[in-house]
């Protein structure tokens, strides 16, 4: 029997232009509206992520975020 899809909580997120234009072609793609991509790609994060790939990203987004912010 599949879970039932329920939104339990709402947040604020903020996002980038460039992430958010992601998020939405994403979803489109995807058929499923914005929450609902995000609450798939964050269940299943492990199996859609490479982690070595993730881990390079993330440092290099971290070393540009405080110039990106102004």
């Amino acid at each position: 029997m599949p879970k039932p899809f329920r939104l339990t909580r709402r947040f604020p997120a903020a996002m980038t232009e460039d992430g958010y234009r992601r998020l939405k072609r994403f979803a489109r793609e995807a058929g499923l509206d914005e929450g609902e991509a995000l609450s798939f790609l964050f269940e299943h994060f492990d199996s859609v992520t490479d982690h070595e790939a993730l881990t390079h990203r993330l440092r290099l987004f971290n070393s540009e975020l405080d110039a990106r912010k102004r």
